[in-house]
């Protein structure tokens, strides 16, 4: 950012620039999270108006992304962020629907959500989801800190934002999860057989 944005200058050698460059770097990463998104939403639908969406949704925020600071810190984050949210529901409703997400309830640990939950974000902290097909479920926002996933199928659920902290991910299928990025991976447990997204590295924890 400092060499493109900024033109080579760093806030180092000129401390005048650092709020400005700061400010830009917060805009920034999150114009480049939405990319990363739509990214994947734009591989995985199959619907060419979802499709096309995609991609003027992404040349909008690149053309963002890579402008001088005041291009960057002009662009209503929010509105991109609330646009970015609604297509990828539409692509996550189209993709779970397939394996018949809407008879599909989302897994239940049997506890009532706790005062912490994420808002529409199922409280499945500790619960045992090992050796289960979930394909299609919804759990989008999910705390899933510390539950057993061993050896469960995980193709086409919506991960958008769940928190896999400590998650059991041994033998796990998550090739084909939805949103899944590397921060919740690193942060969960697995193995060698825990299969993930090509466009993901397994950690050397693992």
């Amino acid at each position: 950012m400092s060499q493109h944005t900024f033109a080579g200058t760093s806030w180092t050698q000129d401390p005048s620039s650092k709020s400005s460059m700061f400010a830009v770097f917060k805009v920034v990463r999150q114009l480049h999270e939405m990319l990363w998104y739509l990214a994947e939403a734009r591989q995985r639908t199959f619907n060419p108006d979802l499709a096309s969406t995609s991609d003027h949704l992404s040349e909008r925020i690149a053309t963002a992304a890579q402008g001088d600071a005041s291009t960057v810190l002009a662009a209503d984050v929010e509105t991109l962020h609330g646009e970015v949210r609604t297509l990828l529901m539409e692509v996550s409703e189209e993709l779970r629907a397939s394996y018949g997400a809407e008879d599909r309830p989302t897994p239940d640990a049997g506890r009532q959500p706790g005062a912490d939950a994420k808002p529409g974000g199922a409280d499945l902290m500790g619960a045992n989801l090992a050796n289960q097909s979930l394909c299609g479920s919804d759990l989008r926002g999910a705390y899933l800190i510390g539950a057993n996933l061993r050896k469960s199928d995980l193709t086409a659920v919506d991960l958008l934002g769940a928190d896999l902290r400590g998650a059991q991910l041994h033998g796990a299928h998550l090739s084909g999860a939805l949103y899944l990025t590397q921060p919740q991976i690193n942060a969960a447990e697995g193995d060698r057989n825990t299969l993930l997204p090509p466009r993901l590295t397994r950690p050397a924890h693992w």
